[in-house]
């Protein structure tokens, strides 16, 4: 559950943070695995990217959105954040939709 939770709030600050809209047409939804211990809980997150984009800052941004979402949906401290940038996506693959 808590991985649902936090690649939903992975899709909503690629949204807000990569200006990746968050429809079926663009770029693969995020990924997320957690790794639960007592009270607290590591994250891992893949996702698509723009590009061009200032990606180390856009991921630091991503990676403290989901944390603090996850925190205030389930009461759980988030440890670490992982993220893995599997794609950048320009502005004409966007556009297009993925091709493989």
């Amino acid at each position: 559950m808590v991985a649902r939770i936090a690649a939903r709030a992975a899709r909503t600050a690629q949204s807000r943070r990569a200006a990746i809209p968050p429809d079926r047409s663009g770029p693969a939804a995020p990924s997320a695995s957690a790794a639960v211990r007592t009270g607290s809980v590591r994250l891992h997150l893949a996702m698509d990217l723009p590009y061009p984009a200032d990606i180390p800052h856009v991921c630091e941004r991503i990676q403290h959105d989901v944390a603090e979402r996850v925190t205030q949906l389930t009461g759980l401290d988030v440890g670490e954040v992982t993220l893995t940038v599997r794609r950048l996506v320009t502005a004409t693959d966007a556009s297009r939709g993925r091709v493989r």
